[in-house]
C-alpha cells in the first residue's frame, strides 16, 4: 500500500498558520499596461488561497500515478514550459500532441490553450488533468485524494474559512497562483520605463526598429502578443497533422491557426511553435523570412515577403534577448513551495 509522508519544513504550516507573500500587492498591473482581462471580482487574491494554488501546481497527487504536477511541463527556469523536447510527457512516459506553451501574464490571456479550446482560465487546468497523455487522472479523484491528504485540508481553511474541498475552490486557486505569475521586468521594459542608465546598445534598437516593423501587428507590446490566432505559413506535420483552432470550430477559414504565443523570455522558452519543431531563434527568423508556406488561409499580415540581411536578423534576436525577465525567472514566490516536502514510500 502506498502512503503519502508530509514532512513540514516550516512549523507554521503544520500549526495551520497561514503564509504570506513577501512583495507587498497581489497583483498589479505595470505601469503602461492594458487592463487585464480577467475578471478579479469574482476571484478575489489572497495570500493563503495563492499558496494552495502554488502547492496545487508542484503536487503530482493531480495525476493517475502521482508522478506528473502541472510544473512537470511548466518548469519556472525556463518561462514555465519545458526544454528537454519537443511535445509534452505525461504519466508512464506518454508523449502528448502539442509543446507545452509557457505560462505568465495570464490575466491578459483570454482563450487558451494553442487551439483556444478553453475559455477562462478558472477551468483551464481540467484539460491537463483529464487528458490521457498527461496526467489522466478526474477532477473528482483529485478531489478525493486532497481530502485524504494530511496538509490540504489545512491549506483550504486558510484560503476559504472551512476545510470543505470542492472543484471550485481548487480551480480558484490555481487562478490565483497564476495570475501571479507576471513577467514584467526585463531589459526591455526598463527601457520603457527610462530608468536611469539602462538604454538599448545600437543593436538592439535596430532591432527593436526590424521588430516594429515586420512582427508587431502580431506580436504587440507590451504583452508581445495579441492573444489572436493565426496561420503563419508552418507546413503541416505529416505524423501529428494538427489542425489548430479548426479542430475547435469547424471553420474552413481556421485550419493551421494556432495561438499567437507572447514572446517574453523567448530566449528560454525553445522548443518554438505549436509541435516544437524550432529550436533556435534563428530557425523561428529563417522561416518568417524564407519558410512560409503560401495558402488561401495563411494570415494576412504574412503574406508579403519579409526580407532581412543576414546583419539584421542578428539585429532582430539581439532585441528578443532583451525581452527576457530574469527577475521572473527566479522569482522564489512563484517557486515550488519549500514549507511541503513530500516522499512516496511503500508498506
Amino acid at each position: 500500500m502506498r502512503k503519502w509522508l508530509l514532512v513540514f519544513l516550516l512549523t507554521g504550516a503544520a500549526a495551520g498558520l497561514s503564509f504570506t507573500r513577501k512583495k507587498a500587492a497581489l497583483f498589479r498591473v505595470p505601469d503602461g499596461w492594458p487592463a487585464p482581462t480577467y475578471n478579479f471580482a469574482n476571484n478575489r487574491l489572497t495570500n493563503e488561497g495563492i499558496l494552495l494554488g502554488r502547492a496545487l501546481f508542484y503536487d503530482p497527487i493531480l495525476s493517475a500515478d502521482s508522478t506528473i504536477s502541472c510544473a512537470s511541463c511548466h518548469l519556472q527556469y525556463t518561462a514555465f514550459t519545458h526544454v528537454d523536447h519537443n511535445l509534452s510527457h505525461g504519466i508512464y512516459g506518454r508523449i502528448g500532441t502539442r509543446n507545452s506553451p509557457a505560462i505568465s501574464n495570464l490575466a491578459w490571456s483570454g482563450l487558451l490553450m494553442w487551439d483556444g479550446a478553453v475559455n477562462h482560465l478558472d477551468v483551464q487546468p481540467l484539460a491537463p488533468i483529464a487528458n490521457r497523455d498527461e496526467m489522466d487522472f478526474s477532477l473528482d479523484s483529485s478531489l478525493i485524494r486532497l481530502k485524504r491528504s494530511a496538509l490540504y485540508p489545512s491549506l483550504f481553511r486558510n484560503a476559504f474559512g472551512d476545510t470543505t474541498i470542492t472543484g471550485e475552490r481548487f480551480l480558484r486557486s490555481l487562478s490565483q497562483f497564476m495570475l501571479t505569475i507576471v513577467s514584467s521586468n526585463s531589459k526591455y521594459d526598463r527601457v520603457m520605463r527610462h530608468e536611469r542608465g539602462i538604454e538599448f546598445s545600437q543593436q538592439e534598437q535596430n532591432g527593436l526598429k526590424l521588430f516594429r516593423q515586420h512582427c508587431e501587428t502580431c506580436h504587440k507590446e507590451p504583452l508581445f502578443t495579441t492573444s489572436g490566432f493565426a496561420n503563419n505559413g508552418l507546413p503541416v506535420d505529416t505524423l501529428l497533422r494538427d489542425q489548430g483552432r479548426m479542430r475547435i470550430t469547424g471553420k474552413p477559414s481556421d485550419p493551421l491557426h494556432f495561438k499567437i504565443p507572447s514572446l517574453r523570455n523567448v530566449e528560454f522558452s525553445y522548443p518554438y511553435m505549436h509541435d516544437g519543431r524550432f529550436e533556435r531563434l534563428q530557425q523561428v527568423i529563417d522561416h518568417y523570412t524564407s519558410g512560409i508556406r503560401h495558402s488561401d488561409v495563411l494570415s494576412q499580415e504574412l503574406r508579403e515577403p519579409i526580407v532581412l540581411s543576414a546583419n539584421e536578423k542578428v539585429d532582430m534576436i539581439a532585441f528578443l534577448l532583451t525581452l527576457t525577465d530574469k527577475a521572473f525567472l527566479y522569482d522564489t514566490s512563484f517557486s515550488y513551495p519549500r514549507f511541503l516536502f513530500i516522499r512516496q514510500t511503500k508498506e
